[in-house]
């Protein structure tokens, strides 16, 4: 608005008397100098307040979500050039719609199920028979041998892991992740006062990065989690990987004389190719807990339902599960959503289509290998990783931009020199978009 029509007004939305003289006089005015205006039309000087929000939040504001940001981005591209013309590969949102079966129970338990019961408060940690429905479904899968009390439901995987660690970080533990991880991660660790600490991967497979790991465990060393199939990089950790780790966690534990927990994060767990086996990490490690969501199995995202797994092997395990209840509680979560909980339990055997993603795939990994660019082959989940060909892989995410190519720098994930390529988009987009990868591959010198 121009200065002369720019009228001073309270919180009232009043316009001052002379607001728009007063205008003009207060925009060359530095903004400590600047006046609070009232009705009255008297103006008295204020001195700046103290930013109020927590460091915690200031310093998140300062790299708020990369894919979040990039996915805004493709919003406001799409905008200006029509969506048709917009290659946005930055967020992993599911493009496969939930199995009919999800719809149908939700349907069923509103017919179903008395409305106090379906809509009303419930156990922290969610209905029983939901919980032993999952915990039915785990045994019949894995081997396991759970019952309803081995589960909590949870808003999500994120709202999972937030409880876990609520009920095991105090200010100045340590928490360790393997790099590259879902950045999130790092916030998750702070929102309890602790302190993320990073594992290198092996450059060459981008499984973890052993010997590296048994240095970083320290006696405050009190988490690890564990993200496979990975994001960003669609590895599987192998089972040599797995019975490493875990050696290493029940030496370290015998070093320091505490419990150091494996927390595994799953919701990629049904997303594999290849014939690759879906597998349950409990029997790796003693110590572990599993969060899992239906955001990515079913196409359940914005529904945000999920679930912790407590088995009795881990140690205290009744000790634990209280505290994971009341961390649900005092987090304000309560419980997880009561309708989404009802549906999901018919449908623990239903699954995304899984050959959708391969499809998609084979399709990028293959041409974009053919351009020159060097590519981890995804073993799982829906994202290729692939590397920079410049050091700086914000150069390279500057470039594809001209092309109207989006994806996600490495350093997101803390680990620069690559970018994610979220590939959970329809087959005919990604076709669309390989000649602009043409052009980006030969404005970086590739083929």
């Amino acid at each position: 608005m121009p200065s002369d029509e720019m009228p001073v007004s309270l919180a009232s939305g009043r316009y001052i008397e002379g607001g728009r003289q007063n205008a003009k006089h207060f925009l060359k005015m530095p903004s400590d100098k600047m006046p609070v205006s009232f009705a009255s039309g008297r103006c008295i000087k204020r001195e700046r307040f103290k930013q109020m929000l927590s460091k915690n939040i200031t310093d998140a504001m300062k790299t708020n979500s990369v894919i979040r940001a990039m996915f805004n981005e493709g919003k406001e591209m799409a905008a200006k050039i029509g969506a048709g013309n917009v290659y946005d590969f930055s967020l992993g949102n599911p493009a496969t719609p939930a199995p009919a079966k999800v719809n149908q129970a939700i349907k069923d338990a509103v017919d179903t199920f008395d409305s106090m019961e379906l809509h009303g408060y419930m156990s922290n940690s969610g209905y029983p028979d939901v919980r032993g429905a999952v915990a039915d479904n785990l045994n019949r899968r894995f081997g396991t041998d759970f019952d309803f009390h081995n589960i909590i439901m949870t808003v999500g995987a994120a709202g999972g892991l937030n409880i876990i660690l609520k009920a095991f970080i105090d200010p100045g533990d340590e928490v360790i992740a393997f790099a590259p991880y879902f950045g999130e991660y790092k916030g998750y660790v702070a929102n309890f006062g602790g302190k993320l600490v990073e594992v290198a991967p092996d450059p060459r497979n981008f499984q973890p990065d052993l010997d590296d790991f048994e240095k970083k465990i320290t006696e405050r060393t009190k988490a690890v989690i564990i993200n496979t199939p990975n994001n960003p990089t669609g590895v599987i950790y192998s089972d040599e990987t797995m019975e490493s780790m875990g050696a290493i966690l029940s030496k370290k534990e015998e070093e320091y004389g505490h419990e150091i927990y494996l927390i595994s994060d799953e919701p990629y767990r049904e997303l594999v190719y290849d014939g690759a086996p879906v597998r349950f990490l409990t029997r790796f490690y003693h110590n572990t807990l599993v969060g899992y969501s239906f955001s990515k199995s079913l196409s359940l995202p914005g529904e945000r339902i999920g679930y912790v797994v407590v088995p009795n092997e881990v140690t205290d395990a009744e000790d634990v599960l209280t505290g994971i209840e009341i961390a649900n509680r005092q987090l304000g979560f309560v419980n997880a959503p009561s309708l989404i909980q009802k549906a999901v339990a018919q449908c623990l055997d239903e699954k995304t289509d899984v050959a959708y993603y391969d499809k998609n795939r084979e399709l990028l990994y293959g041409k974009l290998s053919e351009m020159g660019f060097t590519c981890i082959r995804p073993q799982g989940a829906f994202y290729l990783w692939v590397k920079s060909p410049v050091p700086n892989e914000e150069e390279f995410v500057q470039a594809a931009k001209k092309y109207h190519i989006l994806f996600v720098k490495g350093s997101a994930f803390a680990c620069p020199g690559y970018v994610r390529i979220a590939y959970c988009v329809s087959y005919e987009r990604i076709e669309k978009s390989l000649p602009a990868f043409e052009k980006l591959a030969v404005d970086f010198g590739l083929n």
